[in-house]
């Protein structure tokens, strides 16, 4: 795809590796419609690219603000590149969540973007050539103490992404799909930077990120997975999961240790 004729989608925009994607494909020539709940963070890009960047105000759990994001769509004359990255996350273990923060990860981190997606289907299929891209994580191939919940979501929107992908092969609609390690966000807690400290893991800048992703899609790739060890990890899960067993295992009086919140009560046992 190239990037100087896109007209994009892309939730998740005020966060660090959505901020990241938008300062890319402006400076790449792409015209942005950026989905996010807070224009603050935004307000510097909205500047420097005025003619290229506009902000849509949108709570993607909310079936009336998706609505709002295709009007906004539709009212630039159409997009050809969806770039689903608004997500959420909690360190803990499950025990210690509650509902709220259960249900809140499910509706942004995969109902959300099926849905968003769905809805601008019909007018990505219209395009010459577009993508739906979905930032999922390492944790998408995974399971890990700590993240039960997150990873839930992730491995689902991995699997979303495998059957659209196969949904859509015979169309003009390509799916992207994106597997980011540790990434230095405002979504890591105090608690899980520790834990990336303690485990010394490597963690990657929002930008060299996104320059991955801008790469990826102008290469009309199918899937990319950041960082090594962690490619490697993804491949080890797969073939010898109880090696990988073994090993996690051994991390977790660390994992609860460093977890940061109560055990939940159980108001209805």
């Amino acid at each position: 795809m190239r990037l100087s004729e896109a007209r994009v989608v892309l939730t998740g925009a005020s966060g660090g590796i959505g901020l990241a994607i938008a300062t890319a494909l402006c400076a790449s020539g792409a015209h942005v419609l950026a989905v996010a709940r807070h224009r603050e963070p935004l307000e510097a890009l909205l500047a420097q690219y005025p003619e290229q960047l506009c902000w849509v105000g949108a709570d993607l759990t909310f079936l009336n603000d998706r609505r709002k994001v295709l009007a906004a769509a539709q009212a630039i004359g159409g997009v050809n590149l969806l770039i689903n990255a608004a997500g959420i996350n909690h360190f803990a273990m499950l025990e210690q969540l509650d509902e709220n923060e259960i249900n809140g990860m499910l509706a942004l981190n995969i109902t959300a973007p099926i849905c968003l997606t769905k809805l601008l289907l019909p007018m990505l299929k219209q395009a010459a050539s577009a993508m739906v891209v979905n930032v999922g994580s390492t944790y998408g191939s995974i399971g890990y103490p700590g993240y039960a919940t997150y990873c839930a979501t992730k491995f689902a929107l991995r699997g979303f992404s495998e059957a659209l992908r196969r949904e859509l092969a015979d169309t003009r609609v390509g799916v992207l799909y994106v597997a980011p390690r540790a990434t230095h966000t405002r979504m890591n807690s105090p608690a899980a930077q520790a834990l990336n400290d303690a485990l010394k893991s490597n963690v990657d800048d929002p930008h060299s990120v996104a320059a991955a992703v801008i790469k990826a899609i102008a290469n009309d790739r199918r899937d990319l997975y950041l960082g090594w060890p962690e490619r490697f990890f993804v491949r080890l899960n797969s073939l010898l999961p109880n090696l990988v067993d073994r090993g996690l295992r051994k991390q977790l009086p660390l994992v609860r240790r460093l977890s940061d919140k109560p055990v939940k009560k159980d108001l209805n046992p």
